[in-house]
C-alpha cells in the first residue's frame, strides 16, 4: 500500500527534482511535531510550484533557512512540510554606487557582508550566529542586535524585498533604490511576520561603509541605577557610538559597552570623552577592544543548557536599571542564575537558569506582569518543551491582534504557513 509520505514526495519530486525532496528526520522536529518531507526548491518559480501545490492540497508548510531560530515562538499546530531556502543563496546584485544590495533569501548575513566588504561596504546588522543565520530567516525573525541603535533595525535597512505567497503569487514590493514609496510597504509588513503571510525569496538593502576601525569601551559600574544614569548621559552626550548596552548578572559586574566607529584619530577622540564623562559619574573605562563586544555577549546567552529560558524584553531605555532590580529580587528568592543583556534602545535579552521547569515557569509569569504593567512586553525565545506548552511564549495579545488576523487571513485564508506559531496563535 502506498502511504501518503510517498505520495506527496512523488508530486512534489515532479516540481523540484526528486534529489530535492526527501524524508524528514528527528533532527528536524519542531517543538515536538515531526514534519514528513523537505523540500528545497531551487529558484523562484519553483518556490511558487511548491507554494500553490502545498495550498491546493491542504499540506502545512513552515519555511526554514539556517536553523538558528527554528524553536522560536509557539509550537506550530500542524507541520507537514518543511521548504528549505538552501540553494536559494547568491546575491543578486550590488549596486555599490548606489549602496544598494539584492540577495536571496537563503544567503547568510556573514557570506552577504563577505560580497560586499569588496567594496567596502556593509549590511550594518548585527543579528545572532550571522555565519548561519539566512536573510530570509533574520528577516522573518526580525533579529537585530546593539548596532540598532546606530544604523536603525530592519526596517529601516530593507528597502525592497520577493515574497511569494500561499497560492503561489510571486509578489514584489519596493525597489532597488533608497528614495522608494510607492505601492504597499510589503518589505515592512513580512519583516517580523514569522514566516505566517509568505516566503520571503529575496530582499533588498541599503548599505553602509565598512568602518576604518572599531573600538568598544568596557565600563565597569557600582550599581544598576548608576550604569542606566551613564546609558542615558552617553545617549544625551554628543558621543556618536554605534551600539551602548548594559550587562549585569548573577556571577558578573554591571557593565556598560560603549562601540565607536571611525578613523582612529576620531575614536581617540571620542574614547577620551567617554573617559571624562566616566570620571564624573565614579566609574571607570576598564577595558578596549578591537572588536564588536555587544553581539558576542548576546550569543553567550545561548551556552549549552537545555532547562534554561531565554527571553526578549522590551521597555523604555529609562527602565533598565528597574528592570535589573526586579530581576535580582525575583531571582534571589526562587533561587534561579540569571544573565541581562540590554540594548540601549531599551531592548534585552535575559536568560534564567539553575532550578527545575516549575520555578522556573513561575519567574517568567511574574516578570512578564511587572513588565507588562511598565508598558513593556516580554517574549519567551527559548525555553524546555514542558515550558512552553504552559505558556503563550508571546504574552498578552496586544491591541492590533484583530488587524493581524484580518491581514493572515487575506495572505493566507487557508492557513497553511506556519499555522498558531505567532501573536495569538496565528
Amino acid at each position: 500500500m502506498v502511504t501518503q509520505s510517498v505520495l506527496l514526495q512523488a508530486e512534489l519530486s515532479a516540481l523540484v527534482g526528486a534529489e530535492h525532496v526527501y524524508s524528514a528526520t528527528s533532527g528536524d522536529v519542531v517543538d515536538g511535531l515531526q514534519p514528513q518531507l523537505i523540500v528545497e526548491p531551487a529558484d523562484i518559480e519553483e518556490v511558487s510550484a511548491v507554494m500553490r501545490w502545498a495550498n491546493d492540497a491542504g499540506v502545512h508548510l513552515l519555511p526554514r533557512g539556517g536553523r538558528t531560530k527554528v524553536g522560536w515562538g509557539n509550537a506550530p499546530r500542524a507541520a507537514e512540510l518543511i521548504l528549505s531556502t538552501c540553494r536559494l543563496n547568491q546575491v543578486l546584485e550590488h549596486a555599490w554606487g548606489d549602496m544598494t544590495a539584492s540577495v536571496q533569501a537563503g544567503c547568510t548575513v556573514a557570506a552577504f557582508n563577505q560580497q560586499l566588504a569588496e567594496h567596502n561596504q556593509q549590511l550594518a546588522l548585527d543579528p545572532l550566529w550571522p555565519h548561519q543565520a539566512t536573510i530570509g530567516g533574520v528577516l522573518a525573525a526580525n533579529d537585530s542586535g546593539a548596532l540598532r541603535l546606530r544604523y536603525g533595525s530592519l526596517r529601516d535597512l530593507i528597502i525592497g524585498i520577493t515574497v511569494v505567497l500561499p497560492d503561489g503569487t510571486i509578489a514584489r514590493s519596493g525597489g532597488k533604490v533608497v528614495k522608494n514609496v510607492a505601492g504597499y510597504d510589503l518589505p515592512k509588513l513580512l519583516t517580523g511576520s514569522f514566516g505566517t503571510l509568505g516566503v520571503i525569496v529575496d530582499a533588498t538593502f541599503r548599505l553602509y561603509p565598512l568602518p576604518q576601525a572599531l573600538r568598544t569601551m568596557t565600563i565597569n559600574v557600582p550599581t544598576a541605577v548608576l550604569a542606566n544614569d551613564l546609558l542615558l548621559r552617553v545617549l544625551d552626550s554628543t558621543l556618536v557610538p554605534v551600539s551602548v548596552q548594559l550587562r549585569a548578572g548573577t556571577d558578573q559586574p554591571v557593565q556598560v559597552d560603549v562601540c565607536f566607529v571611525g578613523s582612529t584619530a576620531a575614536m581617540n577622540v571620542q574614547s577620551e570623552q567617554l573617559a571624562r564623562l566616566c570620571l564624573t559619574m565614579d566609574c571607570s573605562a576598564a577595558t578596549a577592544a578591537d572588536e564588536l563586544v555587544p553581539w558576542q555577549a548576546r550569543e553567550a546567552l545561548w551556552r549549552d543548557d537545555p532547562d534554561a529560558v531565554i527571553c526578549k524584553t522590551s521597555l523604555l531605555p529609562t527602565q533598565q536599571a528597574q528592570l535589573v532590580g526586579e530581576v535580582e529580587r525575583l531571582t534571589g528568592a526562587l533561587r534561579l542564575k540569571w544573565d541581562l543583556v540590554a540594548q540601549a534602545l531599551g531592548v534585552g535579552t535575559l536568560r534564567l537558569a539553575g532550578a527545575n521547569e516549575q520555578v522556573v515557569l513561575v519567574a517568567v509569569k511574574l516578570l512578564r506582569s511587572w513588565v507588562e504593567a511598565l508598558g513593556g512586553s516580554l517574549v519567551v525565545l527559548s525555553c524546555p518543551a514542558a515550558v512552553k506548552q504552559r505558556i503563550d511564549v508571546w504574552g498578552s495579545s496586544p491591541a492590533a491582534l484583530p488587524v493581524m488576523r484580518r491581514v493572515k487571513e487575506h495572505f493566507d485564508p487557508q492557513g497553511i504557513l506556519n499555522p498558531g506559531r505567532f501573536v495569538g496563535g496565528i
